[in-house]
């Protein structure tokens, strides 16, 4: 009977080398491993029909015999797995329960967590130091992170003998799988610790004392190194990331180091000028608004903006002119502007208005 072609099943050229078998093999393997396809029966045959071409393609004298006759005798009890595994090494672990000796270490560090501070622009500006709840999981201080109660300790698994992993056989192919009763350990908790049921950490509230530094803007993030959640079995702890978030102000908007306001003038204000108070942070200030203020202008405070992270300077108040033209007038009010128009008929237009009339006059050929 002909033979599988187990350079057609890698999808590798005959004259392939070593190392593009192993990239391909491994490709392909990722793709159609059982635990990624559970309940797929065709899926686990071509990953059974995969491996058999590496276990043939990867050994030169297998290789050999199978170039020369078309045929090669695989042995009785099917190719043995291990070689798949130190190929793959860890990338498998979770499929093979870990490398050569299938058991994964028990330590490991501590996830890292996350805290949402709001703050107010003020607080931004100046900096602020503030007390954080965090609830997290801590290592326990009855067991010290063993999980065992103390004066006892951890014993051989059972089910594995302390290797970690079982072993199935799968027609030619030998699959280790991870230990489920000890998780791969090798090693079991005979009397778990009461105070934590054998989890090696507990559920704690820590309070911690944070310095936010002047300049931070929205989004920011503060890593504090160690403040995460404990690790497993002496594993070291995780960080904590506090991301900023600034409340937002009733007058400013933050452009970079700039605060920029809205700053409503009258229209005598803006054509004689005038000391206007306008909102600063922590206070007032005076502003001088010259006269012929046009809607729209920008006026400045030097200074009176955001400082920079790590006192790099500090930007500007700036305030934009909006000229409010009152709704209703009083009998005197409208007696004056009618006074004004008059007198001010036969006067040169202003830069805005003549531009307007001169592009439609153009327009219109007027």
């Amino acid at each position: 009977m002909a033979q599988r072609d187990y350079y057609e099943i890698l999808g590798i050229p005959r004259d392939a080398s070593d190392v593009d078998i192993k990239k391909a093999f491994r490709q392909l393997a990722l793709k159609h491993h059982p635990d990624r396809n559970p309940g797929d029966a065709h899926a686990e045959e071509r990953f059974k029909v995969i491996n058999e071409a590496y276990a043939v393609l990867s050994d030169g004298d297998r290789r050999a015999q199978y170039d020369r006759y078309g045929r090669v005798d695989l042995p009785p009890g099917g190719v043995d797995f291990g070689g798949i595994e130190d190929l793959f090494g860890d990338l498998f672990e979770g499929f093979f329960g870990g490398g050569r000796g299938g058991r994964r270490g028990r330590a490991r560090s501590g996830d890292d967590l996350r805290y949402d501070l709001e703050i107010t622009l003020e607080e931004a500006a100046q900096g602020v130091e503030t007390r954080l709840q965090i609830p997290r999981l801590e290592v326990c201080g009855t067991c010290h992170g063993s999980g065992a109660e103390p004066g006892s300790g951890r014993t051989q698994c059972p089910n594995c003998k302390g290797r970690g992993q079982l072993r199935y056989q799968q027609g030619f192919l030998t699959v280790a799988r991870t230990c489920s009763q000890c998780g791969g350990e090798g090693q079991i908790v005979k009397s778990p610790c009461k105070a934590c049921a054998g989890e090696g950490r507990v559920t704690q509230e820590r309070t911690l004392k944070v310095r936010i530094p002047p300049g931070v803007d929205e989004g920011a993030q503060m890593r504090i190194a160690g403040e995460g959640e404990g690790g497993v079995a002496g594993g070291p702890a995780g960080d904590l990331y506090v991301v900023l978030h600034v409340r937002p102000h009733p007058f400013f908007t933050r452009q970079g180091n700039e605060l920029h306001c809205a700053l409503p003038l009258t229209f005598p204000q803006a054509a004689l000028g005038a000391e206007v108070d306008v909102p600063v942070l922590n206070g007032v200030a005076q502003l001088k608004v010259p006269a012929g203020a046009q809607n729209g202008d920008v006026l400045r405070l030097r200074g009176k903006g955001m400082p920079g992270l790590h006192g790099r300077g500090r930007g500007d108040a700036c305030y934009t002119v909006v000229v409010e033209v009152p709704r209703k007038l009083t009998g005197k009010q409208r007696e004056l502007i009618e006074e004004y128009q008059r007198v001010s008929s036969g006067e040169e237009q202003g830069p805005l208005v003549g531009g307007f009339l001169e592009s439609l006059k153009k327009l219109f050929g007027g």
